[in-house]
């Protein structure tokens, strides 16, 4: 079982010409709304690819037994909430450019109440973004983490990062949250790397980056049409963490990850063209070759 804590929100996500400066404005040329929340979209992709997994989050008294609500429970994900019934549950904001930069306002909602909630104890979890107290307890106090700060880096203290690093077993990250956390930790990215052991660095369309025992290896992106980059990351997560209990190694579990957000891309939304992993294993097989079978499943630590 893989654990996720963090956000379950709703998404709006809106395409416009250029994003603006300071006091100026643009208009939007479309807007949807889909179901979102990085936790929710790694839990989601993990589910849909065949494993079990439970969502730790908190979702207001708008939640139960809405569209989001019957989406999560038909592909599998487990539910751990805590409801805040006069909240609403998170809502992100999202603005996307033709030149596929990106913006986002973010209300918290619900998600208020990891701050007072009780830290479980996991034996695998991977954290999202979260309360970052709430996420340095769960650390601690379980048996193997992984942590991808996203875009709530800068609400992390150094000590609180400090904390997280030092219970953290992989880490996960794209550029703009690597110098985030250099400058926060006053460390550079190789320290970094050095003590969380194991690090895994995207770079939007420019692949990512395995840091493991000394050894640093480069994953290519899957070509295919970019549609809308959000979300890929949380794609990328979930096919890492799926091949990851399976039993495969780092790196063949990073080119799964960036299969599974090749998919998501294509489409606007982050949970609408999830693959399972059987279409996930066909565009593997036609980028990096035979997938190879897995040695066997990773006990629980």
């Amino acid at each position: 079982m893989i654990h996720i804590v963090g956000h379950t929100a709703i998404d709006h996500i809106s395409r416009v010409p250029h994003l603006p400066e300071k006091n100026c404005s643009t208009h939007i040329s479309d807007r949807q709304i889909y179901f979102g929340g990085g936790a929710a979209n790694i839990a989601a992709g993990i589910a849909v690819l065949g494993e079990e997994v439970t969502l730790i989050s908190c979702t207001g008294g708008d939640f139960a037994g809405n569209e989001y609500d019957t989406w999560m429970k038909k592909i599998g994900v487990k539910q751990q909430f805590f409801v805040v019934p006069h909240a609403h549950t998170p809502t992100a904001f999202m603005f996307t450019d033709e030149a596929g930069d990106q913006m986002t306002f973010f209300e918290w909602g619900a998600s208020k109440a990891f701050a007072t909630s009780e830290a479980p104890n996991l034996p695998f979890v991977h954290l999202a973004t979260a309360d970052p107290e709430f996420n340095c307890q769960v650390a601690q106090k379980s048996e193997f983490t992984s942590f991808d700060p996203g875009q709530d880096v800068f609400w992390y203290s150094k000590e609180q990062l400090g904390t997280i690093l030092a219970n953290t077993d992989i880490l996960f990250a794209n550029q703009h949250e690597v110098k985030q956390m250099c400058l926060t930790l006053s460390m550079t990215r190789d320290e970094i790397v050095r003590q969380v052991g194991t690090a895994i660095f995207t770079m939007s369309g420019d692949g990512s980056t395995l840091y493991s025992e000394d050894t640093e290896h480069f994953i290519p992106v899957v070509p295919v049409t970019l549609v809308d980059p959000t979300g890929a990351g949380d794609a990328y997560r979930a096919g890492f963490l799926s091949a990851y209990v399976r039993g495969y190694p780092l790196l063949t579990s990073c080119k799964i990850g960036t299969v599974t957000a090749s998919f998501v891309v294509e489409h606007v939304g982050c949970q609408t063209h999830l693959p399972d992993w059987k279409t996930m294993q066909i565009r593997y097989e036609q980028f990096f070759g035979l997938l190879e079978q897995s040695p066997g499943r990773r006990a629980a630590p």
